[in-house]
């Protein structure tokens, strides 16, 4: 048994665990570079709280608000607008996007080029890791980037197909601290708890069977699938308050994060990638529309060609940890019932087709032809494939 394994160096998990944020920013120096969204976290009562608490530490403050996915753009702007201020450490309060943005700044901080020429697959250097000390506050449960070692870049545009989302990734761009507190999530509305969600779901089931998991990321994958059970469907569509439920979700999603940090991800992710660059759609929506058909098509083939494979066991476990009361061990029977579930969750969740957001039966072909299924349990054909986006449209 050998792996490696990446997480947080500290991690603050709790309700009301924000107020301790301007005592761990003292820890490295006392002129931050605070990045927000433009609407929810300013808005809320938390923002004149933290302020408070900031100035009481005599901590100097500047501002930055992000409103969109991160933009090679975006984050040259910032990193050109903050570079000579003497910024001590960089904290992100926000949902995926906005800690994605802290994360590239953070790294960027330290460079005097664009990040362009340092995304996966875009650029031609490779970052050597140097950043200033980053703080990750999510104020959605989702995307788990409070864990993980990457940055998401977006630049989107249908001309020529030259949109794409890209990774600025290295070991040492795991935020230094993460401050998980379920209270920040209160007010999420229902279709971004929804979307969300289902983003985490789909990263604690794509990690679980990934090729590149190990028994640590497996136990942790499980341990927070039973955790988080339908807290998604209770938070998105009855009690939108219930601050244990969301507890429940904001694990599962810091769980989902290192879990996709250490074993990859699947095609959900692969597809989502590929549209996410090519058009305006949330991530968490991308993920939450196609996860039941990915599985379905996953599951299939593996019942195919590898019936005794332990990728088709854990979708069975995965089922039964979900819904308690039905599924089961069986690897036929219980896969089969996780199908059905996440038929009914994303149902329920009323998750928008692709159509929707203005991909048509024309864009098929190319999204498809772009879309890697690196670290997914059984590579699908490309007709495959096809019916997958075809049955979401």
């Amino acid at each position: 048994m050998e792996f490696n394994f990446f997480a947080n160096s500290h991690v603050q998990f709790g309700p009301g665990r924000l107020a301790r944020l301007p005592e761990l920013i003292r820890g490295f120096g006392n002129t931050l570079l605070l990045i927000t969204g433009a609407e929810s976290f300013p808005k809320s009562y938390h923002w004149p709280l933290l302020l408070k608490g900031l100035g009481k530490k005599s901590i100097r403050i500047h501002h930055a608000i992000v409103e969109t996915e991160p933009s090679p753009f975006v984050i040259d702007t910032l990193v050109r607008q903050y570079q000579n201020q003497q910024i001590d450490v960089v904290a992100a309060i926000g949902g995926g996007s906005v800690i994605d943005a802290g994360k590239a700044v953070s790294a960027m901080m330290t460079k005097k080029d664009s990040i362009i020429n340092y995304l996966e697959g875009v650029g031609n250097k490779i970052h050597d890791g140097k950043k200033l000390p980053f703080i990750a506050i999510p104020t959605t449960a989702g995307t788990g980037s409070e864990a993980t070692k990457n940055a998401v870049i977006s630049q989107v545009s249908r001309v020529e197909k030259k949109g794409f989302k890209k990774s600025l990734r290295h070991d040492n761009f795991m935020p230094d601290i993460a401050i998980v507190d379920p209270k920040l999530t209160l007010d999420c509305p229902p279709r971004i708890t929804a979307a969300c969600g289902m983003d985490a779901l789909t990263q604690l089931l794509e990690s679980l069977v990934s090729p590149g998991g190990s028994m640590m990321t497996d136990s942790l994958a499980l341990g927070a699938l039973e955790i988080l059970g339908d807290s998604i469907i209770r938070a998105s569509t009855q009690d939108h308050h219930d601050l244990a439920g969301r507890t429940k979700i904001c694990y599962a999603s810091y769980i989902s994060g290192l879990t996709l940090a250490n074993a990859g991800l699947g095609l959900v992710h692969g597809f989502a990638g590929v549209i996410g660059g090519l058009f305006k759609i949330p991530h968490g929506v991308v993920c939450g529309t196609l996860l039941c058909e990915v599985t379905r098509q996953n599951i299939e083939r593996l019942i195919a060609t590898n019936p005794k494979g332990s990728a088709l066991a854990k979708y069975a476990r995965a089922g039964h940890l979900l819904s308690p009361s039905h599924g089961g061990d069986d690897p036929l029977e219980g896969s089969r019932y996780l199908v059905q579930l996440l038929a009914q969750w994303t149902d329920q969740l009323k998750m928008p087709g692709l159509g929707s957001f203005g991909i048509t039966p024309g864009d098929i072909d190319f999204i498809v032809s772009a879309t890697g299924q690196k670290n997914n349990p059984v590579q699908l054909p490309k007709e495959t494939l096809c019916q997958i986006l075809q049955a979401r449209g």
